[in-house]
């Protein structure tokens, strides 16, 4: 492809994305600039969320990961999952019932003046250093492409890239970001499915030839269990990607005033709870076509506001607040053995339990006269 093909594919899509930026932002007052005036529609920022978690920058550091660490990044994504619906039943109601602009604001109400400055400014330094590397990787790949051969200078490729994304973010604000966050999820998805289409085109393979031939790979083995002192240890990856995602979403301003821009707390719990399942659909794309021998189980996350509603949780609390020690520990064993063994070990181990817990009862209510 041609720089100038290239250039103008890159014009009509900053005319599409200014045009949306425009229409989404011409009315925006103060609190619209920070927070939508909390009237985004959930499904529209859980759309929006995957292209704010993901870049032209996944297109390079994936295959790279693969190559080095097979597919074992996807353990990492499944405690992405976890974390984000730790983020949506702790966090979220939390931040909307003290009605926060800046989740900051919380250490401010909670610690003081100089906790809120200090998060804050961990916040401005992180996010400058990681928006540098993925500006540095686009103009990168933006010199080669198009600068380099009109034999334009980089420094001048960065001023303009930079004036771009500032341009557009500050017509609108969050609700421009959402916006514009959209097509641009919309634009990366599109790619990634391009991107299948014509390598496995150019490799001559159908739909399952292409399965057989990454499933034969070396670099399709996707858990680790073997090791723990191996960096790709199941539950290092996974531990790993529940404190990311907190702290990279959950614990961002960037990232939570999108969320914060929806109607109420519970739209933004269901709009995280989407993004994070629909994400983990985005990042096997990247992985594909493996993705389609991976266990069932491996997906069981969607399943988890189903079992949440099931499980009468309020019950289930109240019984926690309540009911005699013993029977608490009984009843946490054997949700832990249900959940992370087999729920057959877990009735087995719950009536020996409850079985000794029964007589030490009743020896402590009973007595043996001679």
């Amino acid at each position: 492809m041609s720089p100038a093909v290239i250039s103008i594919t890159i014009v009509a899509y900053f005319i599409i994305l200014f045009t949306i930026s425009y229409i989404a932002g011409r009315k925006a007052d103060n609190e619209g600039f920070f927070v939508g005036n909390r009237k985004s529609a959930w499904y529209v920022v859980a759309f929006a969320m995957i292209g704010s978690t993901i870049s032209g920058v996944t297109f390079v550091s994936v295959p790279g990961m693969v190559q080095a660490s097979s597919f074992s990044y996807l353990q990492m994504v499944l405690g992405f999952i976890v974390g984000q619906f730790i983020i949506a039943f702790v966090l979220v109601p939390l931040f909307y019932r003290m009605n926060l602009v800046s989740i900051y604001e919380y250490l401010e109400n909670r610690f003081g003046a100089s906790s809120y400055k200090t998060g804050a400014w961990f916040f401005f330094i992180s996010k400058m250093l990681g928006a540098a590397v993925r500006l540095f990787l686009v103009c990168l790949t933006l010199q080669l492409l198009i600068f380099e051969p009109f034999h334009l200078p980089f420094l001048l490729n960065v001023i303009l890239t930079v004036f771009i994304v500032w341009l557009y973010t500050f017509r609108g604000g969050v609700k421009s970001l959402i916006w514009t966050d959209v097509l641009k999820t919309f634009c990366l998805v599109v790619s990634v499915i391009l991107c299948i289409y014509y390598i496995a085109s150019n490799l001559h393979l159908n739909f399952s030839g292409l399965i057989t031939t990454i499933s034969d790979s070396d670099f399709s083995k996707t858990f680790f269990f073997d090791d723990v002192n191996d960096k790709r240890y199941f539950f290092k990856q996974f531990l790993a990607g529940v404190f990311t995602v907190i702290a990279m979403n959950g614990l961002d301003q960037d990232m939570m005033q999108r969320n914060l821009s929806c109607k109420n707390f519970r739209d933004s719990q269901k709009n995280i709870v989407t993004s994070g399942i629909l994400q983990l659909f985005v990042i096997l794309l990247f992985l594909m076509p493996y993705a389609s021998m991976i266990p069932m189980t491996c997906l069981a996350a969607i399943l988890i506001m189903v079992a949440y509603n099931m499980s009468g949780f309020k019950t289930f609390g109240h019984m926690i607040k309540t009911a005699p020690k013993s029977d608490i520990l009984v009843l946490i064993t054997t949700l832990l053995l249900t959940v992370f063994f087999d729920l057959v070990v877990a009735i087995e181990i719950g009536m020996v339990m409850a079985a000794f817990l029964f007589m030490k009862r009743m020896s402590d209510v009973g007595e043996v006269k001679p």
